[in-house]
């Protein structure tokens, strides 16, 4: 078995532990709620997703970096060739209210870029999972019963994800949660150029999943969020066909910097790249 499939495998191995995790708690309605220094939400579930995902990486022998985890300093990560890029329960707030929308993120990074993907959504017991060279992919209906030992296993499962929708009634997704002022004036802005925009709200990861599935043509987020919130969702998007550029230089968004906050950035579909 070639490594990177190996990879791939223990991290959608990783993402299935960690949802039942966090089903436990999320059923069990204590979620002894704790708050980050900056005021975020932190639960047990985040806690106990993270310990399993990273009992379950650190046999890969590449290094290990989660929100909730210790924040390795710059001057040790920017040595890293690659590393694993995890948010454990992307959408606390999401979790928190009960709606569903929520993530367990896991990304590889190479070279300041995600190489490979998993973002599986435990509620809905969907599964979305890019690598490189393989390209992007869902599973809906994840059971605990899959037993995914091989990669042929898991695409015998899987259906190819590739953001080619045809624009006819445009559609844009933005932040349940975190909707900034400047991405409402986006908004307005878009659909000034497009007509009849229709505005799809959802948590966390998954705006970028549906760009990139095509059930949306973009996702602006002109607001902030930090590496671990975009990078898995981001391989996704990128071997789907997507475009993940910064807003203000254009540029692909990058990771391992030394400020983890993200740029505000645009998530575009392939097909709405071929309408500019």
């Amino acid at each position: 078995m070639k490594e990177s499939e190996k990879l791939l495998l223990d991290a959608v191995h990783a993402s299935l532990r960690a949802g039942e995790e966090i089903l436990e708690v999320y059923s069990s309605e204590d979620y002894e709620v704790r708050f980050k220094e900056d005021e975020s939400p932190l639960t047990l579930a985040d806690r106990k997703a993270d310990n399993l995902i990273n009992e379950i990486l650190s046999a890969t022998g590449i290094p290990y970096f989660s929100e909730e985890g210790k924040k390795t300093p710059f001057e040790e990560r920017s040595g890293w060739e690659r590393y694993w890029l995890v948010d454990p329960l992307d959408g606390t707030k999401e979790f928190i209210k009960r709606n569903g929308e929520f993530t367990v993120n896991i990304a590889l990074i190479e070279k300041q870029t995600p190489v490979m993907g998993v973002v599986f959504v435990p509620v809905h017991k969907q599964l979305y999972f890019a690598e490189k060279q393989t390209g992007s992919y869902k599973i809906e209906n994840v059971s605990d019963k899959d037993n995914f030992s091989s990669l042929d296993k898991l695409l015998a499962r899987a259906e190819k994800i590739e953001a080619n929708r045809i624009i006819k009634n445009f559609r844009i997704v933005g932040s349940r949660s975190h909707l900034s002022p400047e991405t409402r004036d986006y908004f307005k802005k878009l659909q000034q150029e497009y007509g009849e925009a229709e505005v799809v709200i959802k948590g966390s990861s998954l705006k970028i999943c549906m760009v990139a599935e095509g059930k949306a043509d973009i996702y602006p987020r002109l607001g902030p969020t930090m590496e671990w919130d975009t990078a898995a969702g981001h391989a996704i998007a990128l071997y789907a066909g997507c475009s993940v550029l910064q807003f203000d230089s254009g540029e692909s968004l990058v990771y391992n910097k030394p400020d983890l906050l993200n740029p505000w950035f645009v998530v575009r579909s392939c097909a709405f790249e071929e309408t500019e």
